[in-house]
């Protein structure tokens, strides 16, 4: 423990990412992308291939590869675990398969208190030491870009989402259904997927991740009282005990959609608050406050356009922050499969150049 203590502090004092997680100074904005290790970079397809998305996140040596292509190509400033926020509901048995061009799909969908049963408790070290391979591998080699890695997991209402519609969603029927007939069952549910989430999360911290983001990716269908009454309560449970358990580590809350729910996703918990497209970054700065960062939020279906048009929209993500200590550029949303890679490189090079008028 002392020892990856002293390895926090040292990641710290070099990384302008951990150091804006906590409103610190930095000497300039640091930059990463949700999806940045994904279909959009022809070396990714090349690694890859055709197999199962989970079977390759279960091969560490390919999963560190993948990991580490955005960083050697961008430029960026953390790294994400390549991963899914559905591997502890597939590692557990639950049932749960990721389809390509669908997403995740549930052979037997959540529907009465007997599902509960198949949500066992997570045991990482049994059921993903997969995970926590890749996680000492990606640890080990980004030590020597002085990089921090991000471990992550799906927050509990987005995974319920999938277990009970049995796959992607734009209503969201089923959920909302469950959650206001039975409440008790949709929050026991939530607990379940709460507990997976902290088991998650805290086993690549363990094994050595600098920060966490909790991925509640479909919340912004809840109304606010919704989130209030049947959210908020596990996910701020979740990032309780993360931070009860690793006191350094600080937490990212991302939704798409959730501009009403920005403050509501901060008193989640979260030091850092992922701010979706649809709000701009001054906005979100008053709704949060000062003692909260922000994360985005530059709209991933713009960087298709011209790299003039790209470069306008940036700055104007970056103008609007006015300079405050805090923000950590990224989309809105992930990259898209199709956006040019040389997009992203010269986006992240015009962040990194980017400085405030005084």
């Amino acid at each position: 423990m002392l020892a990856k203590s002293m390895l926090t502090k040292s990641m710290l004092a070099k990384s302008a990412f951990l150091r804006a997680c906590r409103c610190l100074p930095t000497e300039q904005v640091p930059v990463w992308f949700m999806r940045q290790a994904g279909r959009s970079l022809p070396e990714y397809r090349e690694l890859r291939g055709e197999g199962s998305m989970l079977e390759t996140i279960a091969c560490p040596e390919v999963a560190t590869e993948i990991t580490l292509q955005p960083v050697r190509r961008y430029g960026v400033d953390a790294a994400i675990l390549y991963s899914d926020i559905m591997v502890p509901v597939h590692a557990i048995g639950f049932g749960v398969d990721i389809v390509p061009g669908v997403g995740p799909v549930v052979a037997q969908p959540f529907r009465t208190a007997k599902d509960l049963q198949r949500l066992r408790p997570l045991e990482p070290t049994e059921d993903t030491s997969y995970v926590l391979q890749t996680v000492t591998n990606l640890v080990a080699e980004l030590a020597k870009l002085h990089v921090p890695l991000i471990a992550f997991a799906g927050a509990p209402f987005t995974v319920a989402s999938y277990l009970v519609e049995g796959g992607p969603s734009r209503t969201h029927a089923r959920t909302k259904s469950l959650m206001c007939s039975n409440p008790q069952l949709f929050c026991a549910l939530l607990d379940r997927l709460g507990d997976l989430a902290i088991a998650s999360i805290s086993s690549q911290l363990t094994a050595g991740a600098s920060a966490f983001q909790l991925f509640d990716s479909w919340v912004g269908t809840l109304t606010v009282d919704q989130y209030r009454r049947f959210v908020l309560p596990t996910s701020k449970r979740v990032f309780a005990e993360l931070k009860q358990q690793h006191l350094d580590a600080p937490g990212i809350h991302f939704g798409v959609g959730t501009g009403e729910l920005l403050s509501l996703l901060a008193a989640a918990g979260a030091d850092v608050v992922g701010v979706d497209w649809r709000v701009q970054l001054n906005d979100a700065r008053q709704r949060l406050g000062n003692n909260v960062a922000v994360q985005g939020n530059l709209d991933p279906a713009l960087l298709l356009a011209e790299w003039p048009v790209v470069a306008k929209q940036a700055t104007d993500v970056l103008a609007r922050n006015k300079g405050q200590p805090g923000h950590i550029f990224n989309l809105g949303h992930g990259v898209l499969p199709e956006t040019d890679p040389a997009i992203l490189e010269q986006l992240v090079g015009l962040v990194h150049g980017y400085r405030y008028a005084p």
